[in-house]
């Protein structure tokens, strides 16, 4: 009581045995430890400060009222000056000082330990890196440290190291490793995932914890790092990378972070598209209780594919802004990580045409200079959904641009039996053009060396013909096709108006039987003719089994 105002305050009441007096510390800051502690501070006994009790025991001395108006050196003092010396002087010894903090809320708040602690952090990690000369080899000295604090006092310590101008690519890694550590999962690769449906075999998204000290929490705390994190990361776009934020988007999905959360994600990535890679934006269709109800196999696509969507808006807005900044982006890298990414997802034999379409038009058509990707995505999903109508095929291959098509894609595509006849024509057509081309361009310059190389014109010569000869063979097969296609189409416009089918070996023996009737002579009498044709159509079902 001499030392403690606390207790000197209090009007005992005698114990019901009147063996002395009952007195209960409410909320007591540290424990029973840190009571037995100030025990011995009480009555003489030799006490040691450390680390892990000077925050307690600061806390219990206010709480007690051990100040010098009671007795001179009293609890508070000494404690305190432990705290500034000794403790905010040591880089370790601060960071054990504010992990003992979690329990003493609001104690250790309103007596500015916690202020102080990060303060002295921010101070000397901002201070480290703005001296040392080699920062890429000492600039990632207190991550580690910095990793094993709470959410809450790691953001403190983020937004001082903010205030004193470290620089955000720093920051931007400190965020990194802190997240590897907290967010079990961050670095699972989804490449090599294949899975489709609802049922035994589903796509499931094992979360996995990589780090050797393992980091037990709930979901609910999951969302708060996950929120935080993404309010502390640094605007410059080089502070952080963009394969990180569609980490984040991934984690901020999978524990059904807030939409708003969400789309500032997707907008970030969407700013920095030009530096993701296809299998990063490959972002598992993750399913909730709402999700799994739905049944069409539209929803149980394997990736979601409307991320991607918007992230092709945000992207496309941007670059608009950009553009009135007259600023160059990066349009050409988006459009070959869009096709590849296109390819990747068109194996999914639950993705309907209509997206597939709709995300492949979203970049404008100046975009692609090269419509190699995009030819090699449609065929992909031409081979995954083999059982597509006519009507849908040609749909799809409207998409690409075959006069934008290399030699060795047109040569594929002249060879690819999954494209219509319409599009094959076409691909021969440009191929044609392409040809005869590069012949133009040709012949002015060999005029023009005719003189100074006169001993290479029997080899240039025999160049222009064998180009003029594959010329006309690309001619002459173009034109079968095309008359091949002419006779299709006539077919099924018959077909059409008959509303029956024909099979091809009836049609074929129709041929024969008309050319028959052209050669037979014009006396004969019409009983003769339709016995003629009774006794052929009579022996053209005898022999329709040796028919191929």
């Amino acid at each position: 009581m001499s030392k403690c105002g606390y207790i000197a305050r209090l009007e005992l009441q005698p114990s019901i045995s009147n063996l002395g007096y009952d007195l209960k510390l409410e909320n007591f800051p540290g424990g029973s430890e840190t009571f037995e502690i100030i025990l011995k501070f009480c009555y003489g006994l030799p006490i040691a400060f450390n680390p892990n009790n000077i925050a307690p025991l600061r806390c219990a001395s206010e709480f007690l009222d051990m100040s010098e108006e009671y007795e001179d050196g009293n609890l508070i003092s000494k404690t305190e000056a432990f705290l500034t010396l000794v403790i905010l002087s040591s880089w370790k010894e601060t960071i054990t000082v504010l992990k003992s903090c979690k329990n003493l809320s609001p104690w250790a708040e309103n007596l500015q330990i916690v202020r102080r602690c990060c303060d002295s952090i921010a101070w000397k990690a901002s201070r480290e890196n703005s001296t040392t000369e080699d920062i890429a080899n000492r600039q990632g000295w207190w991550f580690d440290d910095v990793a094993t604090l709470g959410i809450d006092h790691f953001m403190r310590i983020i937004t001082t190291i903010k205030v004193k101008g470290t620089k955000p690519e720093i920051i931007g890694k400190c965020i990194m490793h802190y997240a590897k550590k907290w967010l079990p999962g961050m670095d699972v690769e989804l490449e090599g995932l294949r899975g489709y449906g609802y049922g035994k075999h589903e796509l499931q998204f094992s979360i996995l914890n990589a780090g050797k000290e393992e980091v037990s929490v709930g979901q609910k705390e999951q969302r708060t790092i996950i929120e935080n994190l993404v309010n502390l990361l640094p605007h410059q776009d080089e502070g952080v990378s963009c394969k990180f934020f569609l980490q984040m988007l991934k984690m901020a999905m999978v524990y059904n972070a807030s939409p708003a959360l969400i789309s500032e994600l997707e907008k970030r990535v969407g700013m920095m598209l030009e530096d993701a890679n296809a299998n990063d934006l490959l972002i598992p269709n993750y399913k909730n209780e709402d999700h799994a109800k739905l049944n069409s196999p539209e929803h149980n696509t394997m990736h979601n594919i409307d991320v991607v969507q918007r992230i092709m808006d945000y992207f496309l807005m941007h670059e608009q802004q950009q553009q009135q900044k007259q600023q160059n982006m990066g349009k050409t890298n988006v459009s070959k990580i869009l096709d590849n990414y296109l390819a990747e997802v068109a194996r999914d034999p639950n993705l309907s045409i209509t997206k597939f379409q709709v995300l492949a038009e979203s970049l404008p058509e100046n975009a692609r200079t090269c419509h190699d990707g995009l030819y090699r995505a449609i065929d992909t999903y031409l081979k995954s959904h083999p059982s597509l109508s006519e009507h849908d095929r040609r749909r799809l291959c409207k998409l690409m641009n075959c006069e934008k098509l290399s030699l060795d894609a047109c040569t594929h595509a002249a060879q690819n039996d999954r494209l219509p006849l319409r599009t094959v024509v076409q691909v021969l057509f440009s191929e044609q053009v392409k040809m005869r081309t590069a012949m133009q361009e040709t012949e002015p310059a060999l005029q023009c060396d005719n003189s100074e190389q006169g001993d290479t014109q029997p080899s240039t010569s025999i160049e222009i013909k064998n180009l003029r000869e594959e010329l006309e063979n690309v001619k002459t097969r173009m034109a079968e096709l095309q008359k091949d296609y002419s006779e299709l189409q006539r077919e099924y416009e018959k077909l059409s108006n008959k509303h029956k089918i024909v099979s091809s070996w009836s049609l074929g023996w129709r041929k024969i039987k008309n050319s028959f009737h052209s050669k037979a002579d014009a006396d004969e009498t019409g009983n003769r003719r339709q016995t003629f044709n009774s006794t052929s159509r009579r022996t053209s079902f005898r022999r329709r089994p040796s028919l191929p």
